[in-house]
């Protein structure tokens, strides 16, 4: 893999942070980009060359996004050029207004906060931001927010529900800020007030897990009565390298615990913990942000729609139902109890028959 990532990638240029198992896709693409320069400089026709070697790009990029083990899927996931919150809002939304602090501590940059234009309504959005340059990265505590981020995420839906505007949390972080600062300033009480509140809000809210859903720091903004996560997410209690860590000792481990984790949206999906899967491009978003975006529009607006035309109390019913069955569909199976030792029928001695006669 590359060790810096540029900050553009038009969509159909080979990406600048490869992948391991995209190598070979990437190999193509850069064949392709050669040929077409070589076709513009020298002349000559490169047309039905080009065409061949777009149709392998397609098979490979369709067996290649198939076949994704868990431990790949996290990886796309993480991947620096995929859409991030401020991405979605500057291809989805219109007059985006947005909302700072959380009038006790500061404003955490880790928690974009606003009222917007989105798929035919008003909405408040409420995101993690990662950021894309290691400058910015840093500025929003690579996504991870303190409990101010918390605060203010709960302060502008509260803002939001009192006029009865719906809230859609776009959530992608690795888990919320683990530092000692975060701890003292109440990390573990901000994040159970917003998971308290957000079940108790009355209005819509619908939340789409867009990269990593990483523990309660996702959770803290995905309490919803719709939750969906994008194709190549992921959305767990713990990441696969800190679950790694604390049953195997070594992070090394992260692929099996990516596995036993389930965290994959086909698994969450059976295990009836998310509402939808949002489909993305061919080879995942980034390679084609606007396209990811248009899909995440599209059930966005439907899920508002259906929620918008019911009453305030059916609409809380109907989240606290669906907050008390998450879990209800997951089966642990038992360990089989070893068999009872089978009797040992003995032979009657001699002396014990000769004593009855």
């Amino acid at each position: 893999m590359s060790s810096e990532p540029t900050a553009g990638n038009p969509a159909g240029s080979p990406p600048t942070y490869v992948l391991e198992f995209e190598k070979p896709i990437a190999k193509m693409e850069q064949e392709i980009q050669r040929l077409e320069g070589l076709q513009g400089g020298s002349g000559r026709d490169y047309a039905d060359v080009i065409a061949g070697i777009r149709g392998q790009l397609q098979t490979a990029l369709r067996q290649s996004y198939a076949n994704l083990t868990p431990w790949e899927n996290v990886l796309v996931a993480r991947h620096p050029r995929r859409p991030l919150t401020r991405d979605y809002i500057h291809l989805l939304t219109k007059d985006f207004c947005e909302l700072h602090g959380d009038k006790l501590f500061g404003d955490d940059k880790a928690i974009v906060c606003g009222f917007a234009r989105m798929a035919g309504h008003r909405v408040m959005i409420i995101g993690h931001q990662k950021g894309r340059e290691t400058r910015e990265k840093i500025e929003v505590n690579f996504g991870c927010a303190h409990p101010e981020g918390y605060r203010k995420a709960i302060q502008k839906m509260q803002f939001a529900a009192k006029f009865r505007v719906p809230i859609v949390c776009l959530v992608d972080t690795p888990g919320a800020y683990p530092g000692v600062g975060a701890e003292e300033r109440g990390i573990s009480r901000a994040i159970a007030v917003s998971l308290m509140e957000m079940s108790r809000l009355p209005t819509p809210v619908v939340a789409v897990v867009i990269g990593e859903g990483g523990s309660g720091g996702a959770l803290g903004i995905a309490v919803a009565d719709q939750v969906a996560v994008m194709q190549h997410s992921y959305y767990s209690v713990i990441s696969p390298e800190g679950c790694a860590a604390i049953l195997w000792k070594s992070a090394e481990q992260a692929p099996r615990a990516a596995e036993a984790l389930r965290l994959a949206p086909q698994d969450l999906k059976r295990l009836e913990l998310i509402d939808a899967v949002i489909a993305e491009p061919l080879g995942g978003a980034h390679r084609d942000p606007e396209t990811a975006a248009k899909n995440v529009e599209a059930w966005v607006g439907k899920a508002l729609r259906d929620l918008r035309r019911l009453k305030t109390e059916t609409l809380l019913r109907r989240r606290a139902d669906r907050l008390r069955k998450l879990g209800s569909a997951f089966i642990e199976t038992p360990p089989t109890e070893p068999a009872p030792p089978a009797k040992v029928r003995t032979r009657r001695t001699r002396t014990a028959s000769a004593a009855r006669e």
